[in-house]
């Protein structure tokens, strides 16, 4: 109805209408032949029978309701649907049908366009994350935000939803947000690639996009390697890594994906696999990996670095310049790394891979390779750049001391997942 145009507080009842909808009739007898034949022209809205009684109560006949943007005439059927109504017996004849409609029947988007002023861009999608549906709604649709309670209405599970206020804090990676509609339960559960998370959305980062990403790299990870997760955040490398059968040491700076991090191992059962630590991702480098390091060089599985801060990962590549005293016998089993990086580059893979060069003070080209992850904006695309540690570097007798973008490390926590409080 034209009078819902400009709503700005959701009235469902004011959604209710009638349209008049073109329509078959058809003999009982062949009724599920001829709605089969009529697949594509059928009307297909959500909670609404196309087959409905006919105008004679006790009648043989049902009308099959068509899709008025489809069916006009008989000459709007197709030739295959044209032959089946003449060797059904069934008159092409249309009659009219005055079709009851509310709320109820609508897609999110019609409600969405319906109420919104004519021109403007329809916002009707949106990350589920467990429970919560979470938005990015632009300055122009705030005015309108009361209406996403038609987001719950039309998406059975979602009990929440809410819009970024502002963008990622590249220290902890989570933002401020507004609960738009439903209940204020931030604590979401999550399944990924058959792992399951829980964590507070509201003080941790999590993106759904990274599902096919993460499951990349870990496919990567064999049976007694080595994973060192940098920015770990609630563990989707870590703990799928560990439930392959890898050793996996995970950081996070953010205090709150520490906590959810053990948890999770705890929830899936890798807790004696993982161990965990709250720090800087620059003292995590130089301390745990570089402790550790020496000993896996000498082994024969692989060793991986994930850094997964795309804001900054590449900054703290200068951590690996001079990590280990020059020894001979440990240098067949160098580590690879998973770098993450944003670009806005017209060559967004070279312009990573030159920035990745710089900061690890040794040139990348051709000795790399660069995996586009996802489009996050318009112009602004997330890179993976993934290396070998050069000899040169490692060996380094120089360091190049890069003050931290993190805040200044505190007192350093290191705690088995077994530990959770």
């Amino acid at each position: 109805p034209p009078e819902v145009r400009g709503m700005t507080s959701l009235d469902k009842d004011a959604f209710a209408h009638t349209v008049t909808v073109p329509a078959l009739q058809v003999p009982t007898g062949v009724l599920n032949k001829v709605v089969k034949s009529l697949k594509k022209s059928a009307l297909q809205c959500p909670g609404v029978h196309r087959v409905v009684p006919g105008s004679e109560e006790g009648s043989s006949f049902r009308l099959v309701l068509l899709d008025p943007h489809r069916v006009s005439s008989a000459s709007s059927f197709s030739e295959a649907e044209a032959e089946a109504l003449r060797s059904f017996g069934v008159s092409d004849e249309l009659q009219q049908y005055d079709l009851k409609l509310t709320y109820d029947n609508l897609k999110t988007e019609e409600v969405l366009e319906a109420v919104l002023p004519q021109g403007q861009d329809v916002t009707s999608s949106f990350s589920r994350v467990g429970h919560i549906a979470h938005m990015n709604l632009r300055d122009h649709q705030l005015p309108y935000k009361n209406l996403i309670q038609v987001i719950m209405d039309k998406n059975p599970g979602i009990t929440c939803v809410v819009n970024k206020t502002n963008v990622i804090d590249s220290t902890y990676r989570n933002f401020k947000m507004e609960v738009l509609a439903g209940e204020e339960n931030m604590v979401a559960k999550v399944k990924e690639n058959g792992v399951t998370y829980e964590f507070d959305f509201s003080r941790v980062y999590w993106n759904p996009r990274l599902s096919t990403e993460h499951q990349r790299v870990v496919q990567l990870v064999k049976r007694g390697d080595a994973v060192f997760d940098v920015f770990a955040g609630v563990g989707p490398f870590a703990i799928p890594a560990a439930r392959l059968g890898a050793k996996v040491l995970a950081n996070d700076l953010n205090p709150e994906s520490y906590r959810w991090l053990q948890h999770n191992c705890k929830l899936n059962k890798v807790e004696s696999k993982v161990q965990t630590f709250n720090l800087d991702g620059r003292d995590f480098i130089r301390g745990p990996l570089r402790r550790e390091l020496p000993a896996l060089l000498k082994g024969e599985s692989a060793v991986h670095v994930v850094m997964n801060l795309p804001a900054l990962a590449l900054e703290f590549l200068d951590a690996f310049q001079g990590l280990l005293q020059p020894e001979p016998t440990c240098d067949r089993n160098l580590p690879t790394v998973h770098c993450y990086g944003f670009s806005k580059h017209d060559d967004p893979e070279t312009d990573v891979v030159q920035r990745a060069s710089r900061s690890l003070g040794f040139p990348l080209e051709n000795e790399c390779s660069v995996h586009f992850v996802r489009n996050v904006a318009p112009n602004k695309d997330m890179m993976c750049v993934r290396f070998t540690v050069p000899k040169d570097v490692l060996y380094s007798s120089s360091k190049t001391k890069t003050p931290s973008e993190e805040p200044a490390p505190k007192k350093p926590k290191c705690e088995d997942a077994t530990h959770l409080t």
